[in-house]
């Protein structure tokens, strides 16, 4: 009767926690490509020995009730409930058909021992791990080629407890690449959301070769100090949704990538159809960021109703020599920026390569790239477009874009070369290479 009762509360509070946001004020929301769905059955960490503590180490309890979730296949799939506490654990994997549901006040932390920590095999698009060569450390919360994945609850928290990974990198005894918070491959159907995603050892949430994800209502913290903490990177990903989270890390907040050099271009699936929607946030790096493991080419991205605070880049689309890769159909508008070092940059000398083999005659193209109804106050310098010489940047329209700060002396406002395109209503106004939109037919119908 108890595990009924239980059962009954969890679908009201997953429906209610769901669709009382996506009506919120009849917001605009991409999160339909994925169904919420709800588990015929639910059991709690607690069955299988969890203990919340903050001490006790629950890798057997989470790797149990995982186990039995995969293998018992109920029809309609299985939610662990997490109650509150504090369950410290080793890294697991999720398994198709399962809904990892954190209470209020329940936190899962990664165990700090970094010597048990499992290593698995270098994404083939990379080639490498992308900090050291070799292989990678697994990411805490793992998946590979599962489907019908939840990860959502009251605002629990995953804590990644990535300081240990932190001062590892900073002085220099990395023996191999940092774990991601969570990382989803050769998946889809997944939705994240209605969690806390707190000190990850380095890149926070990573779909990589999935289809149908959403990312929603989260929020991702790490401080500013924090290396390589990118909140979500959608990497040769299709049909993404990012939408209503706060992110203040120490790297990028959304980095869409698709490969590394010569691992990405043999690779080949691009990123596509990517969607970022009212974002909130604040980075010493990007807020919204194309690249720079771009080889594999990022097509149709839409970002909208994004709030930048103390940015080192606002808007950043980054490539290099030896990406090769397409990147087209970009489109941000609705932003607003406060105190930003960098308003927009579009460059094509950004990045390290994996290694000596990539090839130097791999060029990126970057072209088709809107940039509309932008406003910032206190930026330091409004924007740099520089492309490359043997393949410059086309078709880059600005629109509607007032970027208000004092200017360092010294400083141009604006840096262009290599880039062809159009801007009207653009203040400070930009390069000559920049016409007037009826000068430049492919970004009239844009702008």
């Amino acid at each position: 009767m108890c595990r009924l009762m239980v059962w009954v509360f969890l679908c009201f509070a997953v429906t209610g926690l769901y669709l009382s946001r996506l009506v919120l004020a009849g917001d605009v929301t991409c999160s339909g490509i994925v169904t919420m769905r709800h588990r015929s059955e639910v059991i709690s960490i607690t069955d299988f020995g969890g203990v919340g503590d903050g001490k006790t180490l629950n890798t057997k309890a989470f790797r149990a009730a995982i186990y039995r979730i995969q293998h018992l296949r109920r029809t309609g799939g299985t939610l662990l409930y997490i109650p509150p506490g504090v369950y410290l654990t080793e890294s697991f994997n999720l398994t198709s058909h399962m809904t990892l549901y954190l209470s209020k006040d329940a936190v899962i932390r990664a165990t700090q021992d970094t010597d048990s920590w499992p290593l698995i095999d270098p994404l083939p698009s990379y080639g490498r791990g992308r900090e050291l060569p070799g292989g990678r450390y697994m990411s805490f919360i793992h998946a590979d080629g599962v489907h019908d994945v939840i990860i959502t609850g009251e605002n629990g928290t995953i804590d990644g407890q990535g300081e240990v990974w932190w001062n590892m990198w900073r002085q220099r005894t990395l023996q191999f690449t940092r774990p991601n918070l969570i990382e989803l491959i050769n998946s889809r159907n997944i939705i994240i959301s209605n969690v806390i995603f707190k000190d990850s050892p380095f890149w926070n949430i990573h779909p990589v070769y999935c289809r149908n994800v959403v990312v929603r209502f989260v929020t991702i913290l790490a401080p500013f100090d924090s290396p390589n903490t990118d909140g979500v990177d959608p990497d040769s990903s299709s049909n993404v949704c990012i939408e209503d989270s706060y992110i203040s890390t120490g790297d990028d907040l959304v980095a869409v990538k698709s490969g590394w050099d010569e691992y990405g271009i043999v690779y080949g699936r691009p990123s596509s159809g990517i969607t970022i929607r009212r974002i909130t946030g604040s980075s010493p790096f990007a807020g919204i960021a194309i690249g720079s493991e771009t080889s594999g080419g990022v097509q149709n991205v839409f970002a909208e109703h994004i709030n930048l605070f103390n940015m080192g880049v606002g808007i950043h689309l980054k490539t290099n020599i030896g990406r090769g890769g397409v990147i087209r159909n970009i489109t941000v508008s609705n932003v607003y920026m406060e105190k930003v070092r960098l308003g927009i940059k579009i460059a094509g000398n950004v990045g390290d390569h994996p290694d000596g083999n990539f090839n130097s005659n791999a060029l990126p193209v970057v072209k088709d790239v809107v940039i509309r109804d932008v406003w910032g106050l206190n930026v330091q310098r409004p924007g740099s477009i520089e492309g490359l010489k043997n393949s410059p940047f086309t078709g880059i329209c600005l629109s509607k874009i007032n970027l208000h700060g004092e200017i360092k002396p010294g400083t141009s406002q604006w840096k262009c070369s290599d880039v062809s395109g159009a801007a009207i209503g653009v203040s400070p106004w930009p390069c000559s290479e920049l016409t007037s939109p009826g000068q430049t037919g492919s970004c009239s119908s844009f702008i």
